[in-house]
């Protein structure tokens, strides 16, 4: 839970150059980024990073903040946008990582793993749907990746990108009609 702090205030005082004023947002909303983080990552590593990165970005963009806008939702927005960004390149990294078990290669048991070519056929198809997200358009992409990716309810991504629950459906509903479109003709 966030500390009830005067938000204005420290935002008027780190603009007159005062850094402890943004050491005193990051003391109060810390634990409420970090377990976002953590439910949209699920590893404490990585949701100690992208919290970080959260407020390192927020640092970084703060004199520019919009003082009629809430610390709290800009932060969420921003550390929803770097977990995305988080999944992302894990997701990529680990569609080109192979392990190879020594063990593992000497045993002859049957494995639950899949077939070379079902793991081909899985890569390729994440590949394809990687390039297909790419080619939507970001307001299309941001909305589809929210809720298929993140799992975000309607409302939390209405509240997240700032539009109404109708403009949210219309464009979940457009970007998975562009997705299916792209899979089923990746050349158009």
């Amino acid at each position: 839970m966030t500390k009830n702090i005067n938000a204005p205030a420290l935002l008027e005082r780190f603009k007159k150059g005062d850094a402890s004023a943004f050491q005193e947002i990051v003391v109060a909303y810390q634990d409420s980024i970090y377990g976002l983080c953590f439910h949209m990552l699920g590893d404490y590593h990585s949701a100690q990073d992208a919290a970080q990165d959260t407020f390192l970005k927020a640092y970084q963009g703060l004199k520019a903040f919009r003082p009629e806008a809430s610390v709290y939702t800009w932060l969420y927005r921003i550390a929803v946008n770097t977990c995305i960004d988080y999944k992302r390149k894990s997701s990529l990294e680990s569609l080109f990582r192979h392990r190879f078990d020594d063990e593992r290669l000497i045993e002859q048991e049957p494995s639950d793993e899949p077939s070379p070519e079902r793991a081909s056929e899985s890569g390729q198809l994440a590949f394809n749907l990687k390039k297909a997200l790419d080619r939507l358009p970001r307001k299309l992409r941001a909305a589809i990746v929210l809720k298929e990716i993140e799992g975000l309810s309607y409302g939390e991504i209405a509240d997240t990108l700032g539009i109404s629950l109708g403009t949210v459906k219309s464009r979940i509903s457009r970007a998975r009609d562009e997705l299916k479109e792209l899979m089923q003709n990746p050349q158009k």
